[in-house]
């Protein structure tokens, strides 16, 4: 396997597998014109230019024989969701298609998030994850992340809680 960092040629293949991965994730659990109004405002090729364009994000696909199985997002600086502390790091998503899951993938792509975040020289890495989906928390909580605080997540018109979750780095 492979995790090479995005870049804005790739723009196609992220704005596929974010809202592949995002669907087959969540679809089941959601309104179908929630996840639409979510899938085409959130992977927009406007909204994915802007944030390639962006020095304080970086994308990185997980290939395994050319194909794209899965991808990671973390931000810094002003362009974290939420927190916007200049000594973290957000988690913003790890996503694999579903046949990869169990297969490490998200372990990989964490560990390259946490690399990140190493060379970065943050305090903490943060993110948030939904409260209805049991198999991430367990993930972030058996790589040492500790719930914090909560937060709204808007899918569409359908506000949903995140668990945010901390890892100090130092």
């Amino acid at each position: 396997m492979n995790i090479r960092k995005v870049n804005i040629h790739d723009i196609e293949q992220l704005k596929e597998i974010g809202k592949f991965t995002f669907a087959e994730t969540f679809a089941s659990e959601n309104s179908e014109e929630n996840m639409k109004e979510y899938l085409d405002s959130g992977f927009s090729t406007e909204k994915l230019t802007a944030e390639l364009s962006d020095q304080n994000a970086e994308f990185y696909f997980a290939e395994l024989d050319g194909k794209t199985i899965g991808y990671l997002k973390v931000n810094v600086g002003l362009s974290q969701t939420e927190i916007k502390d200049k000594n973290a790091l957000e988690i913003e998503r790890i996503y694999v298609l579903k046949e990869f899951h169990g297969k490490k993938v998200g372990q990989i792509l964490y560990n390259k998030a946490i690399e990140l975040a190493k060379a970065k020289g943050v305090d903490y890495v943060w993110l948030g994850v939904w409260e209805q989906n049991p198999r991430a928390i367990r993930f972030y909580e058996k790589n040492g992340f500790k719930a914090f605080d909560k937060h709204v997540f808007k899918l569409g018109n359908d506000e949903q809680t995140d668990i945010m979750m901390k890892l100090k780095m130092k």
